[in-house]
């Protein structure tokens, strides 16, 4: 007795796997949301950051950051929930998880040094860098280019902040957020919508 599968012809079976592809970019490329989250969240941290020191309006200014914690604690709640709904994950997306995993950690250690050091200037360059790993990365992984140009961006512009004055790396930190998560989660939220549209 044979099985449905082996009673495919050669085009048959190019076309299921085509097909099997183009439902793991589809699932893959998500819907943008937490690309929006983390871009407006450290868009308008970095400018009242900014404005707070230009004004001189607080004795910690650097408090404003604090609201990070609680973006942590909403993406593990939105992530457990959309654990529970998902069906199948690629291979392309673990790795791709398991590259913003890596650079969470790699954040953690940045805040911890920086609390030590307090260089925050040469601290916020390196962070610009780290920004751009994981969204160039997540751009290959995805085949997404306005993502791998939103790497490119950080990089550049980290590269960029130490020729500037430090206050006004704040600046540059919501420029690169713009480029690299807030363009391309719009991006992504719209292809999300149109291949989700039936």
């Amino acid at each position: 007795m044979t099985t449905k599968n082996e009673n495919l012809s050669p085009t048959d079976s190019m076309q299921l796997i085509n097909s099997m592809i183009n439902q793991a970019k589809n699932n893959f490329s998500e819907n943008g949301f937490l690309y929006l989250v983390w871009g407006w969240l450290i868009f308008t941290c970095s400018i009242c950051h900014f404005i707070f020191l230009k004004l001189d309006l607080f004795k910690q200014p650097e408090i404003v950051w604090a609201s990070c914690w609680l973006a942590v604690i909403f993406q593990i709640i939105y992530l457990s929930r959309q654990k529970k709904k998902e069906k199948v994950k690629t291979y392309s997306e673990n790795i791709v998880n398991y590259i913003w995993i890596s650079f969470g950690i790699c954040m953690f250690i940045v805040v911890i040094i920086m609390s030590k050091t307090n260089n925050w200037p040469m601290m916020n360059s390196i962070i610009l860098m780290l920004y751009g790993t994981p969204t160039f990365l997540s751009g290959i992984g995805m085949q997404f280019k306005p993502l791998v140009i939103g790497g490119i961006i950080c990089w550049c512009l980290a590269i960029l902040s130490v020729f500037i004055p430090p206050i006004y790396v704040l600046l540059l930190l919501a420029a690169a957020v713009l480029a690299a998560w807030i363009v391309p989660g719009y991006l992504l939220s719209t292809k999300y919508k149109l291949q989700n549209k039936q």
